[in-house]
């Protein structure tokens, strides 16, 4: 059933994880006057909410959103898109600067671009990290139609980002000092702050891990199981095991095998055992089945089949409408059956990302040892993933007075090259690390919206089926896979966001 993934995806998620704090929150409910001044064409607009009463349409062309106040701690920023059509591309650049004027020293902080395809809500999620007091600015340029924007947060800058961006100023600090040829003894004290501060690194890094290997676990299960897709599967409908016993009424037992042979990919009709449906299945299942649909009803097989008098004249008189029966729950089928196969393909995009995001994250990992002068084993790997807070924090400790042994002792030789290369090459360590919270931003927007995706084609409006007691059959499933759906995405939000 389609609820299970919801279900397995709630269990599987970290239960405790510290949820960032919101500074700054719009969903567009009272007007778009009240937290932002503009430039350009965007209006609040009745009707076409994401999770509010409102949302923003912007037209066509270049359009300016300027936040009233200054957003302290700005860490993450969160915001929902929706293009018109098909064919709509949308680019918004992110800013920040002390002063609220377009003629302000405006920082570039992202991009966001969508260049056509889906027209459903999308969520982006980037880092500002920004822990000063600044004025946020976003520049919207739509083409080929309109976007819609809604739900934009910030979320605090989280205390390791912002004791990163503290190293960022000791490296540029060490640096100018020996550019300008000043007495280095003094940098001592910087020297235990970089390796206290590139150490605390490793447990940001193992966090991430135990976040991407929990996701990909969970998604894994799901992809294998599949059990939602059984929603799709023809035979868990009252109409079409109508149809079956009405074929198996009017054909011969030879034809019943054949007909039991074509069934047997979406399970056992007798136990209620139901497989998973693909495309696949269902494209060289349709057309065969019509076919031998209108044939077992036509006059000339029902009338040599050996039939009794009754079942002679219920064919003659309901082949017609049992096979316009069957024509149409199919195409009402083929519609579920795009859904779900919409939202397979996605958390399979979703799965590759993570496999990526975890191998090159445990590389970074042991590349970080490594730049630390630790052995590169699995020994010391498994220390610092270790369960034991102890014993992670021994490791660190080792980490941080490697990396401050070896800048005093370039500092010692007066080997200023060697000393500004390693400064160098530990920078080089934490921005990498850096960028693997960028990746997992857009993993999570990626769930984000596989989550709306997926909480829309559950709602009572997706409902395909015209038959009273198919919709009812599809509405059950649906009524548990919103309550499920409705717990994942509360403990995904615990654990990740």
């Amino acid at each position: 059933m389609r609820n299970l993934i919801a279900l397995l995806l709630a269990v599987w998620l970290p239960g405790v994880s510290a949820q960032a704090a919101v500074v700054f929150s719009d969903g567009f409910e009272n007007s778009d006057a009240e937290r932002w001044r503009q430039l350009g064409d965007c209006r609040a607009l009745l009707g076409v909410p994401r999770s509010g009463e409102l949302s923003l349409r912007c037209k066509p062309g270049n359009s300016v959103l300027f936040s009233k106040d200054a957003i302290s701690e700005m860490g993450v920023l969160e915001l929902w898109v929706r293009p018109e059509t098909a064919v709509t591309a949308y680019r918004i650049h992110v800013l920040v600067s002390d002063m609220p004027s377009l003629n302000a020293l405006w920082q570039p902080v992202a991009l966001i671009e969508h260049s056509g395809g889906d027209v459903s809500y999308k969520a982006h999620r980037l880092s500002i990290d920004e822990p000063a007091k600044r004025y946020l600015r976003l520049d919207i340029e739509a083409v080929n139609g309109v976007v819609d924007i809604d739900d934009v947060l910030v979320e605090r800058i989280l205390l390791a980002t912002a004791l990163q961006k503290n190293e960022q100023r000791i490296v540029s600090g060490i640096l100018d000092k020996l550019r300008q040829d000043q007495n280095i003894a003094l940098q001592a004290e910087s020297f235990r702050t970089l390796g206290v501060n590139y150490a605390a690194q490793l447990d940001l890094q193992r966090q991430y891990l135990e976040y991407a290997n929990a996701l990909h676990s969970g998604i894994a299960l799901a992809l294998a199981s599949s059990e939602r897709n059984k929603m799709s599967n023809p035979m868990a409908y009252a109409s079409f095991r109508s149809i079956i016993n009405d074929a198996k009424r009017v054909t011969t037992p030879l034809q019943q095998a054949r007909l039991n042979s074509m069934l047997k990919p979406f399970g056992d009709l007798a136990t209620a055992t139901l497989n998973v449906v693909s495309a696949g299945a269902y494209s060289a299942f349709a057309e065969p089945f019509k076919s031998f649909l209108a044939s077992s009803f036509d006059k000339s097989n029902y009338s040599d089949a050996g039939l009794s008098r009754a079942d002679r004249k219920f064919a003659e008189q309901n082949g017609l409408k049992i096979y316009q029966d069957a024509e149409r729950f199919l195409a009402e089928l083929e519609k579920e059956l795009l859904q779900v196969a919409a939202l397979d393909t996605e958390l399979l995009s979703i799965q590759k990302s993570i496999d990526g995001f975890r191998r090159n994250l445990d590389k970074q990992l042991r590349d970080t040892l490594q730049h630390a002068s630790m052995a590169r084993s699995q020994e010391t790997l498994s220390r610092a993933l270790s369960k034991d807070e102890l014993v992670r924090q021994k490791l660190m400790e080792e980490v941080a007075g490697n990396i401050t042994l070896k800048a005093k002792s370039y500092l010692d030789e007066g080997n200023n090259t060697e000393l500004i290369r390693f400064v160098l090459k530990t920078a080089e360590q934490l921005d990498h690390t850096q960028s693997y919270k960028d990746q997992f931003n857009q993993i999570t927007s990626a769930m984000l919206t596989h989550y709306d995706r997926f909480e829309r084609s559950v709602s009572s409006s997706q409902n395909p089926f015209t038959d009273a007691a198919d919709k009812q059959i599809w509405e059950n499933h649906a009524q548990k896979a919103r309550s499920y759906l409705q717990q994942s995405k509360e403990s995904f939000n615990r654990a990740y966001l």
